[in-house]
């Protein structure tokens, strides 16, 4: 579609809660690992969002906010709670606000996929594989969870961020808690999916009474976690059904996990969308908004998910770090396909460790690497992950 007025991707959309967005295009949620180390952001990162909303989308979601500094899932995580730098978060808020773009916060919790080198990873159970070892959250420490949520969004709701996502995918603790894989307790919370999803629905609650009814509220779930054995597409409807009962505005679609050695949903071969079909057997299951995050890769693409009303908004990810300014250009109908780099035999970690630099390379205004920067990407990740660590242990020993 060659005019503005014309895409499917310029129609504004209203939420369940009221607020508007100005069009459907957004900024999924990413670790961008920009966090100062100590859990604030930096002057990097609040240009990195000026420069996504300058891009013309109408929503940025920031990656794994924590409620405290116990199990952040990356040392470059930022944590609001009232030990935080309040004023850099209004800074972020307000950069992220640009030219009527909003800007949400993710709640994060990283759980069993906590960083060990800053933390003690606690799950629903406790588990000791190649790579994944934690221990078991208490009843007392579980009844906890929702209201650390709650706080985290009424700070985020008072600093002036537009909204906020409670993250129960890819792994982390909403997601382990609803995993059979993850969750073996034999209390009010494991067993039945009615009772491994009874933490999310209590998250929903508190977050949802902290905020009030006219503030954004989204969730990110996972169609599936793609291990055998693990959260699949019949229990992902099941808890979407009860999620409708709920005073959610957004529900954001995407799958696969970070436990060790899985491959994440962002490196499957193949063609993209992958989760289409999967939103089509959703909504029959809702009235909530849907978005689609994973594999969008042409306008084409994008259109024809929101025009066949399989996918309310599109979320972007690697596509907006190779090409900040995508969404301006999609809603003229130009720049039908972003150029990803292609890669050649990469490590384990290898090509998310080169698209987290390039977001570096944005937020500083710095050229964009080239694929042959992949070695001295992935040293540089690791160096910056290892500064980060001595810093957030030092703030918090």
């Amino acid at each position: 579609m060659s005019q503005t007025q014309t895409s499917p991707l310029a129609q504004p959309l209203t939420l369940p809660c009221g607020a508007m967005l100005k069009n459907r295009v957004v900024k999924s949620a990413m670790s961008d690992s920009l966090g100062d180390g100590t859990g604030n952001p930096t002057d990097d990162q609040i240009r990195l969002y000026e420069r996504w909303a300058k891009g013309g989308l109408a929503l940025s979601v920031i990656g794994e906010v924590q409620a405290t500094s116990h199990f952040a899932e990356k040392p470059g995580n930022l944590v609001l709670n009232g030990h935080s730098d309040h004023a850099f978060f209004k800074a972020l808020a307000t950069a992220g606000a640009t030219d009527g773009a909003q800007l949400w916060l993710q709640l994060g919790h990283a759980g069993a996929m906590a960083d060990a080198g800053i933390s003690t990873p606690k799950g629903p159970s406790a588990m000791d594989l190649p790579g994944l070892a934690c221990g078991a959250l208490t009843l007392s420490e579980i009844h906890a969870l929702p209201a650390e949520f709650a706080r985290t969004a009424g700070l985020a709701k008072e600093i002036g961020f537009a909204g906020v996502q409670i993250h129960a995918a890819h792994g982390f603790l909403l997601s382990q808690f609803l995993s059979p894989l993850f969750n073996k307790r034999e209390d009010a919370y494991g067993g039945s999916l009615q009772n491994r999803m009874r933490l999310l629905l209590d998250v929903i609650e508190a977050v949802r009474k902290a905020v009030g009814p006219e503030y954004p509220v989204g969730i990110k779930l996972n169609a599936t976690d793609q291990l055998k054995g693990g959260f699949a597409e019949d229990d992902a409807l099941e808890v979407i059904a009860a999620v409708d009962k709920t005073a959610i505005d957004l529900i954001d679609i995407s799958g696969g996990t970070y436990f060790p050695g899985a491959a994440s949903s962002s490196d499957r071969a193949g063609a993209g969308p992958y989760f289409l079909e999967f939103a089509g057997r959703a909504r029959e299951r809702t009235s909530i908004p849907l978005m689609i995050t994973g594999g969008f890769k042409t306008l084409a693409q994008a259109e024809s998910a929101v025009a066949e009303g399989k996918a309310d908004l599109i979320g972007l990810a690697r596509a907006l770090v190779v090409d900040p300014e995508l969404p301006s250009y999609w809603l003229a109908g130009q720049r039908g396909e972003p150029k990803f780099p292609r890669f050649e035999n990469p490590p384990e970690g290898g090509v998310t460790a080169w698209y987290t630099m390039q977001i570096t390379q944005i937020a500083k205004g710095e050229p964009a690497l080239s694929p042959d920067d992949l070695e001295g990407a992935v040293e540089a990740y690791e160096n910056r992950d290892e500064t980060q660590r001595r810093l957030w242990n030092s703030k918090n020993s």
